[in-house]
């Protein structure tokens, strides 16, 4: 721990003008009605109070296209392609920067990433306190997201006529080392704990249960009948995972030239809720059921994260449920299934049974249409 600063609002134009002379400089900025990160050159282009962007920061550290190599096709020359701009990401909301940190424990995992390694070291984060939730779909409190002030290299929170800064790391430190900080008092400290108390109190828990409980409750509820209600209703559009600050997933593309000289090796993002997403050599698709990638999804982000990384795989930002063009929204569904469970733990053992069997047959539904091809019918069998 670096200790805490604060630098006064009147000088945090002249902070970012020295910040843009070594540094790219992004932040929130408006965009028609609604906000995203983009290029900054003066503070005042930022909108540090903004509720949510549509798009999360990742775009910078993970971007949505890059070129990963360029080759000879006859195999006489292979160049790796490592793009990087040293960037300060500013105002960035504690839900995103625990994404972050869920990006570089992927990355980092087996093979580090050199694309994303290179990029994560070029990355300084400068966050910002949440001083009231960003929209109806958010559920950071019950993530444990809302505040993280060591979580960044830098962390502000708003006291008024400036903002406390929590300096976190050596790039944090190198970052306020030529602004215009002052040292910072306990009346200062004072501000900031009444800043945070009353943060607290507008802060609501969303989920009817213990985050804790979340990896445990999809295993179990892992054949309710509640995925094919949510796969009747989903469009397909891929929208929750594009807008979403952890999800990871990605295409990989060889294109040649005319010539079929050269060619170039591409990445970009791609979507678990596509229909071929899961199609393999052969032809099967193993999830081609809208129910089946539905239920993937939550089961990514609340099981199999956590399991493979600790670390749980949403961050109870709410953009998914805000893009939702059919309202799938995470609060509902996860409310849903605790209740789902909560009633089978008092249903009668011959009553259980005979729901547990219909859960198998539908289960045995979804089978059998997958390898029939019926992807149209979402997993359902029909009478022939």
């Amino acid at each position: 721990m670096y200790g805490m600063k604060t630098i006064p609002k009147t000088a945090l134009n002249e902070w970012v003008q020295r910040l843009r002379r070594r540094f790219r400089v992004v932040g929130p900025k408006p965009k028609h009605g609604k906000f995203v990160f983009g290029e900054v050159e003066t503070a005042a282009q930022m909108a540090l109070d903004y509720p949510t962007t549509c798009v999360p920061p990742k775009k910078y550290l993970f971007p949505q296209q890059e070129t990963l190599l360029n080759y000879h096709l006859d195999g006489s020359h292979i160049q790796a392609v490592i793009e990087t701009e040293p960037t300060v990401i500013f105002g960035i909301h504690t839900c995103d920067v625990q994404a972050t940190r869920l990006f570089d424990q992927i990355f980092s995992q087996g093979f580090t990433d050199q694309h994303y390694r290179a990029r994560r070291e070029d990355i300084y984060l400068i966050s910002i306190e949440c001083l009231s939730p960003c929209s109806e779909h958010a559920y950071c409190h019950d993530m444990g997201t809302s505040h993280l002030p060591e979580a960044a290299d830098l962390h502000l929170t708003d006291l008024g006529d400036a903002y406390g800064v929590h300096v976190n790391t050596a790039k944090g430190e190198s970052l306020i080392a030529d602004a215009f900080v002052e040292e910072y008092s306990p009346a200062w400290q004072q501000i900031y704990e009444t800043a945070i108390v009353d943060k607290q109190e507008v802060f609501r828990k969303r989920l009817n249960f213990a985050v804790e409980e979340l990896n445990d409750l999809l295993r179990e509820q892992y054949n309710s009948e509640l995925w094919q209600e949510i796969g009747d209703k989903c469009l397909v559009c891929g929208m929750c995972t594009q807008v979403c600050p952890t999800c990871v997933c990605f295409n990989v593309v060889d294109e040649a030239n005319l010539m079929q000289t050269e060619g170039q090796r591409t990445r970009h993002w791609d979507s678990c809720q596509a229909t071929t997403f899961a199609l393999v050599a052969g032809g099967h698709n193993f999830r081609e059921a809208r129910m089946s990638r539905q239920r993937h999804r939550f089961m990514r982000k609340g099981k199999y994260m956590h399991d493979a990384y600790g670390l749980l795989g949403c961050v109870g930002c709410g953009r998914c449920g805000e893009t939702c063009l059919v309202n799938i929204t995470p609060i509902e569904v996860l409310n849903a299934l605790y209740q789902e469970q909560a009633v089978e733990q008092f249903v009668p053992e011959s009553e259980l049974e005979l729901i547990h069997e219909n859960v198998i047959a539908g289960s045995a539904g979804v089978a059998v249409d997958l390898h029939a091809g019926a992807s149209q019918d979402n997993g359902r069998t029909h009478s022939h």
